[in-house]
């Protein structure tokens, strides 16, 4: 399973089209940040999450800005829902949670005296 759902999702917003969720600390819905959001994630299926992706270099900065998040569809105000749903493939009551950002793994240091012999 990719951290946090990310390239495996069963579904996918713009950011442009998912600017009701922002900013997100003052969303009225649960939303799970950092470990909680890593925990909120882990037990959900890919295809019952929907991420919200960068349209362009500005908006990934912007995404970027967010730490990992995920939002429970249902707790999602009727409006906001009825909003994204219009933006959607698929009926937005199909899907669990909102993810926004991507699961930071963490990778070793390494040292460019590690390649010299390359």
């Amino acid at each position: 399973m990719p951290k946090g759902h990310y390239k495996s999702a069963g579904g996918r917003i713009q950011y442009g089209d998912a600017t009701d969720l922002f900013p997100l600390d003052e969303l009225d819905a649960t939303v799970h940040q950092y470990r909680d959001a890593e925990r909120a994630l882990e037990n959900v299926r890919s295809e019952d999450v929907i991420c919200v992706f960068p349209e362009s270099m500005a908006t990934g900065y912007a995404l970027g800005q967010n730490p990992l998040t995920a939002i429970r569809v249902e707790t999602l105000p009727a409006t906001v829902r009825g909003r994204l749903d219009d933006a959607l493939d698929a009926a937005i009551s199909s899907f669990e949670i909102i993810q926004v950002g991507k699961w930071v793994t963490s990778s070793p240091n390494r040292s460019l005296s590690e390649y010299e012999t390359a």
